[in-house]
């Protein structure tokens, strides 16, 4: 079947052929005999059914399994003369037309996208200059402070006294909307942090000053936002009944305490060897901020710049489509009203968004060939693991998280995350280290 086949540059492929009436005809005739041979039609045997009952009964899925058939044969032919591999292949690839003629032939244009060539050239000398801060002793002292503190026990005030900022209020609450309890709105004996934030606004300011058994009306309006759609935005009234205060009493920090976060701890387990364990936490947590926030976008931009390759063109398009559908959510009924009537707008917020795209597919490719660079792969185990630390860290069930990410599609592009993570880091900790 002829057909012509040409790059439009390393990354980008276009396709153009007619198909025949006569091909189309002599696809159906084949698929029609392999189905007869299979198919169980009432009045006849199986195996048995005439080619021409076939043909009668299912003509418009013959005629669109024959097309097929011919649109891939292309399609294989094709690939074979542009010397694409179908694992270098980026996508589906996409019909820029299919036109079916009177005379019963279909003319065809398919573009293709496959894998850019990305030449990385010397990659290691645009590694930003790495500079950690130094942690001090006074840092260590402020987090082993916190840390006593955070793992104080509460307990009762000696004496009694109003409620006031900073105090844990032990509380029974109440709320109600129009006269009428509401699901989730009561609690009993809660330790209630004041200034917390952890409360509907304005319900903990309104604790300050209370006494013990005393009860109180405290009156809120729930968040617009809030999760609730049956209470957001109204107002609520809570009967509240403060029975005592409590207060946290920071620990003691000796080798005792020391010890209670040191387990397993291969040496004596004191308030010195505490103090070193707590700077290694931190100065790991300063690099990854450091590398996170810092150094990793700044490396990704500079080889975005400095790097040139091609494109797949129709990836690009699908990235301008989630920037576009993106944007169109956070837009009002008028502004979407506006687009719907005028299309050129459209085109213009989709020339908005080109460049921003273009660079992060940019970024993919180029992560993409760093990886095999330096030989880093992120297998689909460690990213289950990741998932499921992340899920358990919020309170979720792992395996209900999986599953919701599986039926969205974010996999791929969470272990993409992972590997950019990942061989960053490996390139950004070398340099630190030369």
């Amino acid at each position: 079947m002829e057909f012509n086949a040409k790059r439009v540059d390393d990354a980008n492929a276009v396709i153009t052929s007619t198909i025949s009436t006569e091909t189309v005809e002599q696809n159906i005739d084949k698929v029609a005999k392999q189905a007869a041979k299979t198919m169980d039609i009432q009045g006849f045997r199986k195996g048995k059914v005439p080619v021409s009952v076939v043909k009668q009964r299912y003509a418009d899925k013959l005629r669109e399994d024959a097309e097929g058939e011919a649109v891939r044969a292309i399609l294989g032919d094709a690939l074979k003369e542009l010397e694409i591999a179908n694992e270098d292949l980026v996508g589906e690839p996409q019909f820029a037309k299919f036109d079916k003629k009177e005379d019963g032939s279909i003319e065809i244009e398919i573009k293709v996208a496959c894998k850019p060539n990305v030449d990385l050239g010397d990659y290691k000398s645009l590694v930003p200059a790495v500079e950690l801060k130094e942690i001090e002793d006074k840092d260590v002292e402020e987090r082993l402070n916190e840390l006593a503190a955070q793992s104080a026990p509460l307990e009762k005030i000696k004496r009694k006294r109003m409620v006031r900022e900073g105090d844990f209020a032990v509380i029974d609450f109440e709320g109600f909307v129009d006269g009428v309890a509401f699901a989730g709105g009561k609690g009993e004996q809660y330790p209630l942090e004041i200034g917390s934030g952890s409360f509907i606004p304005g319900f903990e300011e309104q604790i300050v000053g209370m006494k013990y058994e005393e009860q109180k009306d405290v009156t809120v309006t729930f968040p617009a936002e809030y999760q609730s759609k049956d209470l957001a935005g109204k107002e609520a009234v809570f009967k509240v009944t403060l029975h005592e205060i409590q207060e946290k009493v920071p620990a003691e920090i000796n080798d005792e305490f020391a010890a209670k976060f040191l387990p397993g701890y291969d040496g004596e387990a004191n308030v010195d060897a505490l103090k070193e364990k707590i700077k290694e936490q931190m100065v790991a947590e300063q690099k990854g901020t450091y590398y996170r926030n810092e150094l990793k976008p700044a490396y990704l931009d500079t080889l975005v710049n400095e790097l040139n390759f091609s494109l797949p063109a129709t990836v690009v398009d699908q990235e301008i489509n989630f920037a576009l559908n993106n944007k169109v959510r956070s837009m009002s009924e008028d502004e979407i009203k506006e687009l719907q009537e005028d299309a050129s707008k459209v085109e213009t917020i989709r020339d908005e968004l080109k460049e921003d795209a273009e660079k992060s597919v940019k970024a993919t490719f180029i992560v993409d060939a760093l990886a095999k660079a330096e030989g880093v792969e992120v297998n689909d185990q460690e990213v289950t693991q990741v998932i499921y630390y992340e899920a358990m860290q919020m309170g979720q069930n792992p395996q209900d998280v999986l599953k919701q990410y599986q039926e969205a599609g974010y996999l791929p592009a969470i272990k993409m995350s992972m590997i950019e993570d990942k061989v960053i880091t490996k390139l950004l900790d070398e340099k630190l280290g030369n």
